[in-house]
C-alpha cells in the first residue's frame, strides 16, 4: 500500500497550519471519494472567516479520511468558520451514511490494508500480535500541516499506544 500523501499537501502553506482529520468507519466507493472531493474543494473556494476568505485546503486520503486545513497567516479561522466544516462533514455522513466522528475508532494498516478497530479490540489485536510495535498507526490527534507532514501515519511505538504493547523480555 502507498502511503506517500505529502505530495498531495500544499507546499505554500504555513507549517503551523490548522488541521483537523476526520475518519470514516468504512472506505468510500471510487464514486462517492470523487463526489466527496468535488464537495470539499467547492467547499474551500468559498470558505470565508468574518467575510475574508480562508486560504484552506481539504481532500479525501486513501478513500477514508477526509483532512481539512487552514493557514492561519492572515486570516484566522473563527468558530462560525469551523462550525461551517463540521456541518460539512456531518451532511456528508448523511449523504453517504457513515460516521466520521467516531472517535473510539483506530485506525492501522495491516497486511497492505487499512483497518479500523473498535478501542476495546485494541489490547486483544495486540496480546494476538496482529498489531506489533512496527504496525502503521493513523495518528489522527495532529493539529497542524507539519504535524499532518510528519506524524501522522507512525508506527503503534510512536504512538500513545505504546504503553499497552508490552515489553519484549530482557536476555
Amino acid at each position: 500500500m502507498n502511503i506517500n500523501f505529502q505530495d498531495e499537501i500544499p507546499i505554500d502553506f504555513d507549517n503551523n497550519s490548522r488541521v483537523w482529520v476526520y475518519q470514516s468507519n468504512r472506505a468510500f466507493s471510487i464514486n462517492e471519494s470523487l463526489e466527496i472531493e468535488r464537495v470539499l474543494e467547492g467547499f474551500t473556494k468559498e470558505w470565508n472567516s468574518h467575510g475574508s476568505l480562508v486560504k484552506g485546503f481539504a481532500n479525501l486520503f486513501f478513500g477514508r479520511f477526509i483532512v481539512f486545513m487552514a493557514d492561519e497567516t492572515n486570516i484566522k479561522v473563527g468558530g462560525c468558520s469551523t462550525d461551517t466544516s463540521v456541518r460539512l462533514v456531518k451532511n456528508i455522513e448523511q449523504d453517504y451514511n457513515v460516521s466520521l466522528f467516531e472517535r473510539q475508532s483506530l485506525a492501522f494498516i495491516v497486511k497492505d490494508r487499512i483497518n479500523v478497530l473498535p478501542l476495546s479490540l485494541v489490547n486483544y489485536s495486540i496480546e494476538n500480535e496482529d498489531i506489533t510495535p512496527d504496525t502503521l498507526y493513523f495518528n489522527n490527534t495532529i493539529l497542524t500541516k507539519k504535524d499532518l507532514l510528519n506524524n501522522w501515519i507512525i508506527p503503534v511505538k510512536e504512538s500513545w499506544l505504546a504503553a499497552r504493547i508490552p515489553s519484549s523480555p530482557t536476555p
